[in-house]
Order: structure tokens, then C-alpha cells, then sequence
């Protein structure tokens, strides 16, 4: 399978690193573009094998999968680009939230997917989010499939789900590390332990949580129970979260949904807006 890219800056880097460590292609197989071509092409200089192109419509021609890894409103101009290099046995995947896979199946003649991919895939851990359109086969679902299992834990979801799942999942290694970073800024502010040390203590203690989580040691609320010993200092500490971070996480994710609207709004007003103007 001949894997294309359009658009190589951080998650599309991400990917194309993440599946060749992951052996799940080779570089050969590779072929990606970048409004900078520069950038790309130090892509093909590190993997040798990489095809690297100053165009998109090579990609589009050249591959059986093509990757959309591109921003919201960069959409309509780069499909205006290759939707006629394109045909109906190729499936073009976005992994950009805010654009629907229907206005995708409406303006290219390709089968349409959508996955989400996370930072955390750039080690082959964490979570992917897939979504099919219904033009996709089984086997295009299967091989989608296979191919984020190389880098990730794949997890099919609902469409309409897409923003507060990719909170969790893509915008969450940001959200939790900032808390962790307060953790540690307030541990050398109060205490004056040194901010590297307090910085290996938390990230150890991170790890090692993840283990417990991922052996089904413990669920999040068994593993609270389990530290906190009647009467001891993480019941008086957690009793401290419970007074001020109960309902942040709701403003956040009510702040995700607002950015997610305006942005889905921009692109259907860049997708649309030619048909407006001959109305």
C-alpha cells in the first residue's frame, strides 16, 4: 500500500515517524508534500526512500491512502487542488476535527475517513480515534485499522462525539501535563525542593500510574481509594481538588466545543461559499 501525506508539520511529522519506527511502512512507501517544501524535504534526507514533492497533486496521484494532515481552513484549497487527481478506490483520511466526513464525500469522488491521532502515538502508545464514511468498505475499515493498531490503540467512534472525545484523547497529554507542571512549580515555590528533582518525582510517578491503569490494577476511582488512608494527608489533600476543581473541566470542555463550532464554522463558509456566490 502506498501511503500519501499532505502536510508534514507536527502530527503529520508525528505519523509518518511513528509508522516507519513502528515498521508498519517503509519509507518507500511514503509519499508527502508540504506547503514548505523544505521541510519535507528534510523528511526524505532522514528517511531515505521518503518520496518528497513539492506538489500535492503528486501525492494525490501516487497513493491508495491519502493522509489530509493539513489546518481547517487550508481545506478547500487543497482539495480545489487534487480532487481531480483523485479516484473512487482511494480513501483520503483527515485527521482534522472540524471538517465532516459528509462535506469531504460531497467534494471528492474518494471513500472519506477521519482519525485523530495523538502525540502519544509518536512512541506507539496511546489512543487513535477512527471514523468511516459509508462509502468505505469492510476492508478499507480493517486496513485503517491495522495500520493505526501499529502506532496506537484504535477506537471507533461516533461522529457527533469527535470534539469532547479528542479533548480526552488528543488535547488531553497537554491539559494533564500543565497540571502536572502547577504540581511541580508549587512543590519548589512552597517547599523548595529542586524543580529537576520534583520534575523526575512526578514524571516516574506518571509512568508508574499508567501501569497501574493499563493492567486493570485499578480504575481512577479504586486508585484513589487505595492511596488515600482514613484520616491521612491525600484525604485532606484530595478534599482540597474537590473544593477547587470541581467544574473547570466543564468550562474547558464548554471553551473545546466554542473553538470546535467557530472553526467548523470557517470551514463550511470556505467550502460553501462559492455556491453562495452563484445563488
Amino acid at each position: 500500500m502506498q501511503v500519501g501525506f499532505i502536510g508534514t508539520g507536527s502530527m503529520g511529522r508525528i505519523l509518518i515517524e511513528s509508522f516507519i519506527e513502528s515498521k508498519a511502512l517503509l519509507p518507500s512507501q511514503i509519499h508527502a508534500s508540504n506547503r514548505t517544501f523544505s521541510k519535507v524535504k528534510s523528511l526524505a534526507q532522514t528517511y531515505t526512500g521518503l518520496h518528497a514533492y513539492p506538489s500535492n497533486t503528486r501525492v494525490a496521484q501516487r497513493s491508495d491512502l491519502v493522509f489530509l494532515c493539513i489546518k481547517p481552513l487550508e481545506f478547500k484549497n487543497v482539495i480545489d487542488d487534487i480532487a481531480p487527481y483523485l479516484h473512487e478506490k482511494q480513501l483520503v483520511v483527515s485527521i482534522t476535527s472540524p471538517v465532516d466526513i459528509k462535506d469531504l464525500q460531497e467534494l471528492l469522488p474518494t471513500k472519506v475517513a477521519k482519525v485523530i491521532p495523538s502525540i502519544t502515538n509518536s512512541v506507539q502508545s496511546g489512543a487513535s480515534l477512527i471514523m468511516c464514511g459509508d462509502r468505505c468498505t469492510e476492508e478499507d475499515r480493517d486496513a485503517l485499522h491495522q495500520l493505526m493498531e501499529k502506532v496506537s490503540e484504535p477506537l471507533w467512534i461516533d461522529e457527533q462525539y469527535t470534539r469532547v472525545s479528542s479533548d480526552i484523547v488528543s488535547c488531553g497529554p497537554a491539559f494533564l501535563s500543565f497540571l502536572l507542571q502547577e504540581f511541580i512549580n508549587a512543590a519548589e515555590r512552597v517547599t523548595g525542593l529542586p524543580k529537576p528533582q520534583a520534575t523526575a518525582l512526578a514524571s516516574h510517578m506518571l509512568v508508574g500510574m499508567a501501569e497501574l491503569i493499563s493492567r486493570d490494577r485499578f480504575t481512577l476511582e479504586t486508585l484513589q481509594e487505595k492511596v488515600c488512608v482514613p484520616g491521612g494527608v491525600t484525604g485532606a489533600a484530595l478534599k482540597v481538588l474537590e473544593r477547587e476543581c470541581v467544574g473547570v473541566f466543564d468550562k474547558l470542555v464548554l471553551e473545546t466545543h466554542r473553538k470546535f463550532k467557530e472553526d467548523a464554522q470557517g470551514v463550511q463558509d470556505t467550502f460553501y461559499e462559492q455556491n453562495r456566490v452563484n445563488k
